[in-house]
């Protein structure tokens, strides 16, 4: 195994949408957000501000793997309190970024079809 690939990542997201099956990646990089990572990957994750924690559009659930991100900041909280359904699990894919380390993150994406605007 080469020895770059040791601190690597393996995320899955699965989708309350109807139809859409999960998505696992592997061998993900740690410095990026779930946002970055899920619009990298042509999954869709709204992100009406442009990803600077200032909406809580890329609202989605941390099921697996909370360990591994940055922490819950308090403006990331407030923003989290507007989004639809919130919950103990909650994040914003912006604002979920990889620590050094490795290991397995699971998360669900909200139903994306809420937000007809775009």
């Amino acid at each position: 195994m080469h020895p770059e690939l040791y601190n690597m990542y393996t995320i899955t997201y699965n989708f309350e949408q109807k139809g859409f099956k999960p998505i696992t990646l592997e061998n993900i990089a740690e410095g990026q957000s779930l946002l970055e990572i899920a619009l990298t990957n042509e999954i869709e994750l709204h992100h009406n501000c442009g990803g600077v924690c200032a909406c809580s559009t890329c609202h989605l659930y941390v099921n697996e793997g909370d360990g591994f991100l940055e922490e819950l900041s308090d403006k990331e909280e407030d923003f989290i309190d507007r989004a639809v359904n919130p919950r103990i699990n909650s994040r914003l894919g912006c604002q979920c970024v990889l620590q050094e380390g490795s290991g397995n993150i699971v998360v669900t994406l909200p139903d994306q079809s809420q937000f007809l605007g775009e």
